[in-house]
C-alpha cells in the first residue's frame, strides 16, 4: 500500500522558516518524481515544487522561487521542502504527491497534508 505522510507544519512568524518532510512507503521511492502542492484557505490547489526521481532536476512556482528548496533522500524514502522567508500568503495545507513516472507527469498518490500557518 502506497503511503505518503507529511510532517513539519506549524505556526511561524513572517520571515521565519519551516522544513516539511514526507515519509513514504509501499513503492520504490527512488523511481518516481515527487511534488509539493498546497491549498490556501478558500482557494484551489496550487503546485509549489517538483523533483525528478534522481533529485538532479527541480522546479518551482514563481511564488516560491528563491525561498523554497525541494530535496529528497532516496536512501530514507523521504521528500523535503525547506521553506524560508515565509509570508502570510504561504499559509496553506501542504501536500506531497507522487508522480507515476521518473519525471513529473501528474500525481497518482497524495498525502493527507500538513498545515502551515504564517502569522504574527
Amino acid at each position: 500500500e502506497v503511503q505518503l505522510v507529511e510532517s513539519g507544519g506549524g505556526l511561524v512568524q513572517p520571515g521565519g522558516s519551516l522544513r516539511l518532510s514526507c515519509a513514504t512507503s509501499g513503492f520504490t521511492f527512488s523511481s518516481y518524481a515527487m511534488s509539493w502542492v498546497r491549498q490556501a484557505p478558500g482557494k484551489g490547489l496550487e503546485w509549489v515544487s517538483a523533483i525528478n526521481s534522481g533529485g538532479g532536476s527541480t522546479s518551482y512556482a514563481d511564488s516560491v522561487k528563491g525561498r523554497f528548496t525541494i530535496s529528497r533522500d532516496n536512501d530514507k524514502n523521504t521528500l523535503f521542502l525547506q521553506m524560508n522567508s515565509l509570508k502570510s500568503e504561504d499559509t496553506a495545507v501542504y501536500y506531497c504527491a507522487k508522480s507515476p513516472r521518473t519525471v513529473v507527469d501528474g500525481n497518482d498518490y497524495w498525502g493527507q497534508g500538513t498545515q502551515v500557518t504564517v502569522s504574527s
